[in-house]
């Protein structure tokens, strides 16, 4: 039996726009992360004909509110690091989602089989790959789906 993209997609997932402010986003995180009783680490971007535009995962928005300066750790002690997360807090306010997500994302389609799916995470390193038709976002898969799915076609 060929288990597809379809047959472990998520369909109920959360998006941004890159439009959007990077602040706002964070709330959307916090307010998904809530929703959803676990974090969510990522919302896929869409453009404004609602297609893929990119993902903003937590690594984009740490990295952009990491101070550049950070790889000094020898002079830690002497860094105002409430003073630094004040102004990476501010910067969020100033900058659109679209500045900093990741807009070369990697997808499949919802007839890809499932063991090119786990070849393309494990190679490329991604815990999550949307799932993409004529243009149009379906579904996403996340690592844990297709663990728990691998899991369980083992355990039976």
């Amino acid at each position: 039996m060929k288990i597809t993209a379809k047959d472990i997609m998520s369909t109920q997932f959360h998006t941004l726009t890159s439009h959007m402010g990077v602040h706002q986003a964070v709330k959307l995180f916090k307010q998904a992360s809530r929703a959803e009783g676990r974090k969510v680490f990522g919302m896929m971007v869409i453009d404004d004909s609602g297609g893929l535009a990119g993902i903003l995962s937590m690594y984009d928005i740490l990295l952009f509110m990491r101070p550049k300066h950070i790889h000094i750790w020898g002079m830690i002690d002497d860094i105002d690091i409430v003073g630094l997360v004040e102004q990476a807090s501010e910067k969020t306010k100033s900058v659109l989602v679209g500045d900093i997500m990741t807009p070369d994302v990697i997808t499949v389609t919802p007839d890809t089989h499932k063991l090119m799916i786990l070849d393309i995470m494990i190679k490329k390193h991604v815990r999550r790959l949307p799932v993409v038709d004529n243009g149009k976002i379906q579904g996403i898969v996340y690592i844990s789906d297709l663990f728990y799915d691998v899991l369980d076609r083992f355990m039976d």
